[in-house]
């Protein structure tokens, strides 16, 4: 009997996991690039059941029973999300798989979706966090318009000049297991061991989403589905509750039996 109380706890204890993970989500509804998580449960380990003796034992008692669930994996879910037109000169969307790869301010290197560029002092291509894309890109000053073509290559029309001219290109970055990667915050992510390592590309090649200027990539967040989902966790967990409940009845009816 004692087993129930332990058992509905871990079923709890999950259900309160994705109700967590739903409200983050349905949070960044609005938050551009940004993709939603998904949590995985798994269940916990199993124990012999053995017969005993007795007129009150079943002889087939002689099953495994199951100890609980738990929390297995909170992964990101890289769907595509809505493009949206801004008519934003350095806005970036990719419509496909694929990252931008930004320069830390430590050195190393992240990844991201969010196509929010943006000019340094520099005149440096930056993300909205002021993180150098890479590989660099610098807008000359007496730069009088830029283009960003689907396949990454960025032409800009100098002061005096009839043509413009290229002046560098975005590349992409992608990885086997993009929902192993891990959030780093800001839209951000780095490589893990569950992603595997990176591999780039130019955009429109094969495995890679192609570019599209004046647009940004809104959340993947359904709301529908997210609502549904969290109306499942609240009945999962009241049931978990339920069971707590019946148990300590049960243990409450048990002990009343010595008087």
């Amino acid at each position: 009997m004692l087993d129930a109380f332990y058992i509905s706890a871990t079923g709890m204890h999950v259900q309160e996991t994705q109700v967590g993970v739903i409200a983050n989500n349905l949070a960044n509804v609005n938050t551009t690039g940004f993709k939603k998580s998904k949590a995985d449960f798994q269940d916990l380990m199993y124990r012999e059941l053995h017969a005993v003796r007795g007129l009150l034992v079943r002889p087939d008692i002689d099953k495994p029973l199951g100890l609980g669930a738990m929390v297995s994996s909170i992964s990101k879910v890289f769907s595509q999300g809505e493009i949206r037109a801004t008519e934003g000169m350095l806005d970036v969307a990719i419509q496909g798989a694929g990252f931008m790869e930004v320069l830390l301010d430590d050195g190393s290197y992240a990844y991201t979706r969010t196509g929010d560029l943006k000019l340094d002092r520099d005149g440096m291509l930056v993300n909205s966090n002021g993180d150098l894309l890479n590989p660099s890109i610098q807008i000359p000053v007496d730069a009088q318009g830029v283009s960003i073509q689907a396949d990454g290559r960025v032409f800009a029309l100098l002061a005096g000049g009839a043509e413009p001219i290229e002046i560098g290109r975005i590349e992409l970055a992608n990885f086997i297991n993009p929902g192993g990667l891990t959030p780093l915050g800001d839209n951000l992510y780095l490589p893990s061991i569950d992603s595997g390592d990176v591999y780039y590309g130019e955009p429109t090649d094969e495995g890679f989403g192609a570019l599209a200027q004046g647009f940004l990539e809104g959340s993947n967040v359904n709301l529908v589905e997210e609502l549904s989902n969290l109306v499942l966790a609240q009945r999962g967990y009241e049931m978990n509750s339920k069971v707590l409940q019946a148990a300590d009845e049960m243990l409450g009816i048990a002990s009343n039996l010595r008087r």
